[in-house]
C-alpha cells in the first residue's frame, strides 16, 4: 500500500511486510496441508483397499466399528455447530447494525468509522467461525486414526495426534494472520493517508479494532456453548456410567458417550481455537491501535510490527514441531510429558533471537515517543517481547507443576481420596488457589518491566510475545481431546486394554497440555486487557473524559467493585447451566437403563441420539445468558455511569477475572488427572496396597473430576474471553462512550 515513504530510520523497505507476512502465512498452510497429508496416511475406512501395512494390519471388524463411532461423533459435532453457527448468524447480523449505528453517531468521523467497524467486527466474526470449523474437522479426523495407531505402539499414536494438533495450529495462525493482513490493506483504500498522517493512521486502526471484537465474541459462544455441551455429556456420563453402575468409562452401553465425545472437539477443540484466535486478533489489534497514536510509529512498518511477530512465530514453531515427530514419539508412558513440554521450550527459545530480528528489522533505529514514553529504542519493544515470551513459559511450567499426576500436588489430591469425596475436593480448591501465585507474579514483572521499556505499547508487545508460539500452544492443546477421543474410540470399539491404557496415558499428558494451553490463553488475556484499557482511557482523553483514573473517585470505585463482581456472576450462569444441562442428561441416561434393561446387558443399543439432542438443545439454550451479561455489562455501565466508572469496572474484570480463571481451570485438571492416576493403577496407599478402578478411592475421585468439569472446561477458561471482551467492546465504543455516557449521573446531578 501507498504510505509514509521509506527512510533512514528503517532498515529494510517497506514490501517486506507483504514477503514476510504472506510467506509465513503461505508457509504455515502449506505446512498444515503436509501434516494432515500424513495422518491420511492412516486409513480408517474399512472399505477402502488402499493403505499402509499398519492400518490394514488391524482386525477388519474392529476397523469397522472405529468407523461407524468416528462417523457417528463427526455427524454429531456436525450438527451442533451448524445449529450454534445459524444462531450466532442472527446475532452477528444485529451487533453488526449496533456497532454501525453507535460507533458511526459517536464518532467525529462520521458513519464511515461506523462502516469500517462493523464490517471489521464481521470480518473477525467469520474469521472465528472458520477457525472453530476447520479445529472441529481436523480432530474428527484424527481421532479414530490415532486408536487405531495405538493398536500397533504408544509412538505411533503419539506422532498421528500431534500431527493433527499441528494441522489445526498452523492453520489458525496462517488464517488469521492472512486475514488481518487483507483488511488492513482493504481499509488503507479508504484511508490513503495513514502512514503518513498519524490522525488518519489512529481512525484506521480504531476501525480495526472491530476485528479483535468480532472474533472474542465468537470465541465467547463457542466456549460457553461447547463447554456446556460437552460437560452437561461428561457429567451425565459419568455420574450414572461410572458412579450409579460401575461400567467403565466410554463404554458403548453407556447412553451419553457419543455425545461426550462430540463434546470433546465443539468444546475443547472448536472453542478452544475461537478463543486462541480471539486472543491474537486482539492482542494485535491493541498493539497496532497504541502504536497508531505515535507519530514516529505510524509508518507502514513499524505499525505492522505485531504481524511480523506472528510471523516469526509460525517460523519457529515449524521447526519445533519437526524436532516433535522426527524421532518416532515417545516409548514409554513417562516420556510423554516431557516430549510436549519441550515443544513449549524450543519454541521460546527459537523466538526470542527471531523478535529481536524483527523488532531491529521493522522498527525506527532512532528513539522514539509511544504511549507516553519518550526514548524508547527498539530493543527496548524486543525485550517487552522476550517478557512475554519467557513468562508465557513460566506460567506454562507453573501449570505443568500443579496439574500433572507426575507431581506431587496432583498426587496430594489422589491421596485426599483415601477419606473420601469431600476431602478430595478440599484439596483441590486448595491446589487451584495455590496455583494462582507464580502465573500472578509473573503477569506482575513482565507489566511493569514492559511499562517502564515502552508505557502501554511495551504491554501489548509483551501479549504478542505470549502469543507468538501460539501455532505450537495450538497443536500440543489440540492433541489432548484428540488422544481423548481416541481412548473412547478405542473403548467402544472394544480394541483390548492395551490399547486403552495407551489412550489414557496420551490422555493424561493431554490434559496437563490442555491446562498449560489454558494458562497462555489467561495470561495473554491480562496482558491484553489492560493494553486495551490504556486505549480505552487515551480516547476518552482525546475526548475531554477521564483525564485520570483514581480508584478514590466514587464512580470509578463503583465501577471497580462492578468489575470485581462479574466474573462472579459470570461463573455462576455458566456452571449453573453445566448443572441444568447434566441433569437432563443424566436423568434420560436413568430412564434408558431403567426402562430398557437390554442395554447393560449388552443385548440392547441404547438411544445415543436421543442424548446428543439433550446436549445441543441445552447448550444452545444455556448459552444466551452468560454472553448478554458479558456483552451487555460494559455497554450499560459506559452508557449508564459514563467513562469513569467503566474505566474501574475494566480494572475489576481484569484483577478478579485472571485469579479466578486460573484457580478453576487449575483445580479441575488436577481432579481429573487425579481420577487417571488411580484409575491407571498407579495409586498405592500407605500400606503399599494398590487402588485403582473400582475402589472407593476411585470413585471419590470421579466424584471430584465431575466437580472440575464445569470448572476446567466451562467457567475458568471462559472467563479469559469476558476479560477480553468488555475490554475491547469499551475500546470499539470509547468515543460514543466518552460523547454520551452517563445519562443516569447526569439525570442525578
Amino acid at each position: 500500500p501507498r504510505g509514509r515513504p521509506w527512510s533512514a530510520m528503517e532498515t529494510v523497505p517497506p514490501a517486506a511486510v507483504t514477503v514476510v507476512v504472506l510467506a509465513a502465512s503461505g508457509l504455515g498452510l502449506l505446512f498444515s496441508a503436509w501434516r494432515w497429508l500424513q495422518v491420511a496416511q492412516v486409513i480408517n475406512d474399512p472399505s477402502s483397499d488402499a493403505g499402509n501395512r499398519q492400518s490394514l494390519a488391524h482386525d477388519a471388524d474392529v476397523r469397522q466399528k472405529v468407523w461407524d463411532i468416528s462417523r457417528a461423533i463427526s455427524e454429531g459435532a456436525e450438527a451442533f455447530l451448524a445449529a450454534q453457527y445459524s444462531l450466532l448468524g442472527v446475532f452477528v447480523a444485529l451487533f453488526f447494525i449496533l456497532i454501525l449505528v453507535v460507533v458511526g453517531t459517536g464518532s467525529g468521523e462520521g458513519w464511515a468509522s461506523g462502516v469500517f467497524a462493523a464490517v471489521a467486527f464481521a470480518a473477525g466474526a467469520g474469521a472465528s467461525v472458520a477457525s472453530g470449523y476447520i479445529g472441529m474437522r481436523i480432530a474428527v479426523f484424527t481421532n479414530s486414526r490415532t486408536a487405531l495407531q495405538a493398536q500397533v505402539g504408544l509412538g505411533p499414536a503419539f506422532v498421528t495426534a500431534f500431527q493433527g494438533g499441528c494441522v489445526m495450529g498452523f492453520a489458525l495462525v496462517s488464517l488469521g494472520l492472512a486475514t488481518l493482513y487483507a483488511l488492513v490493506c482493504a481499509l488503507h483504500l479508504y484511508y490513503t493517508d495513514a502512514y503518513s498522517d498519524s490522525e488518519a493512521t489512529r481512525r484506521m486502526y480504531e476501525a480495526v479494532a472491530g476485528y479483535g471484537l468480532g472474533g472474542s465474541t465468537i470465541a465467547l459462544f463457542g466456549r460457553v456453548g461447547g463447554g456446556i455441551y460437552t460437560k452437561a455429556a461428561d457429567v451425565g456420563a459419568d455420574l450414572v456410567g461410572k458412579v450409579e453402575q460401575d461400567i467403565p468409562e466410554d463404554d458403548p452401553r453407556n447412553p451419553a458417550v457419543i455425545a461426550d465425545n462430540v463434546g470433546d472437539n465443539v468444546g475443547d477443540v472448536a472453542g478452544m481455537g475461537a478463543d486462541l484466535f480471539g486472543s491474537f486478533a486482539e492482542a494485535s489489534c491493541a498493539a497496532m491501535a497504541i502504536s497508531a497514536t505515535s507519530p514516529d510509529l505510524c509508518g507502514w512498518l513499524p505499525m505492522n510490527f505485531p504481524l511480523a511477530m506472528a510471523a516469526s512465530g509460525l517460523v519457529a514453531g515449524m521447526a519445533t514441531s519437526l524436532a516433535a515427530t522426527a524421532c518416532g514419539g515417545p516409548r514409554a508412558n513417562a516420556q510423554i510429558e516431557p516430549a510436549l513440554k519441550r515443544q513449549l521450550v524450543l519454541s521460546t527459545v527459537l523466538e526470542t533471537p527471531l523478535a529481536f530480528a524483527v523488532a531491529y528489522a521493522f522498527l525506527p533505529r532512532e528513539p522514539f515517543a509511544v504511549s507516553g514514553k519518550a526514548g524508547v529504542a527498539y530493543w527496548h519493544v524486543f525485550l517487552c517481547a522476550a517478557c512475554g515470551l519467557w513468562s508465557g513459559l513460566a506460567i506454562g511450567a507453573s501449570t505443568e507443576f500443579y496439574t500433572s499426576h507426575a507431581r506431587a500436588p496432583v498426587r496430594e489430591v489422589a491421596a485426599a481420596c483415601e477419606a473420601g469425596a469431600a476431602t478430595n475436593i478440599i484439596y483441590g480448591l486448595a491446589l487451584g488457589y495455590r496455583s494462582v501465585v507464580v502465573p500472578v507474579v509473573c503477569l506482575c514483572a513482565t507489566i511493569y518491566a514492559s511499562e517502564r521499556l515502552a508505557g502501554v505499547y511495551g504491554v501489548a508487545v509483551a501479549a504478542t510475545g505470549i502469543l507468538s508460539t501460539m501455532s505450537t500452544g495450538l497443536a500440543i492443546d489440540a492433541y489432548g481431546p484428540i488422544t481423548d477421543n481416541a481412548g473412547g474410540i478405542a473403548e467402544m470399539a472394544e480394541m483390548g486394554d492395551d490399547v486403552r491404557d495407551r489412550t489414557d496415558a496420551l490422555d493424561a499428558a493431554g490434559n496437563t497440555t490442555a491446562a498449560v494451553g489454558k494458562g497462555f490463553a489467561i495470561g495473554s488475556a491480562a496482558l491484553v486487557s489492560l493494553a486495551l484499557f490504556g486505549g480505552f482511557v487515551t480516547i476518552c482523553r482525546e475526548e475531554g473524559r477521564l483525564h485520570s483514573v483514581d480508584i478514590l473517585e466514587p464512580l470509578q470505585f463503583t465501577g471497580l467493585l462492578l468489575g470485581a463482581m462479574l466474573p462472579y456472576w459470570f461463573s455462576a450462569l455458566t456452571v449453573r447451566s453445566v448443572g441444568a444441562a447434566a441433569y437432563e442428561m443424566v436423568t434420560e441416561v436413568r430412564r434408558q437403563f431403567r426402562e430398557n434393561p437390554g442395554i447393560l446387558a449388552g443385548t440392547d443399543p441404547p438411544d445415543y441420539r436421543r442424548c446428543v439432542k439433550i446436549s445441543t438443545e441445552a447448550s444452545l439454550r444455556e448459552m444466551l445468558p452468560p454472553g448478554a451479561l458479558v456483552l451487555g455489562a460494559p455497554v450499560a455501565v459506559g452508557f449508564l455511569l459514563g467513562a469513569e466508572a467503566l474505566a474501574g469496572l475494566l480494572a475489576g474484570v481484569l484483577v478478579s477475572g485472571v485469579q479466578m480463571a486460573v484457580s478453576a481451570s487449575n483445580s479441575g485438571a488436577a481432579w481429573d488427572n487425579a481420577k487417571k492416576y488411580i484409575g491407571a493403577g498407579m495409586y498405592a496407599n500407605a500400606a503399599g496396597e494398590v487402588r485403582g478402578k473400582g475402589t472407593e478411592e476411585h470413585r471419590a475421585a470421579v466424584i471430584g473430576d465431575t466437580v472440575g468439569d464445569p470448572l476446567k472446561d466451562t467457567s475458568g477458561p471462559s472467563i479469559n474471553i469476558l476479560v477480553k471482551l468488555t475490554a475491547i467492546l469499551s475500546l470499539v465504543f470509547a468515543s460514543a462512550i466518552a460523547k454520551h455516557g452517563g445519562v443516569l449521573v447526569r439525570a442525578f446531578e
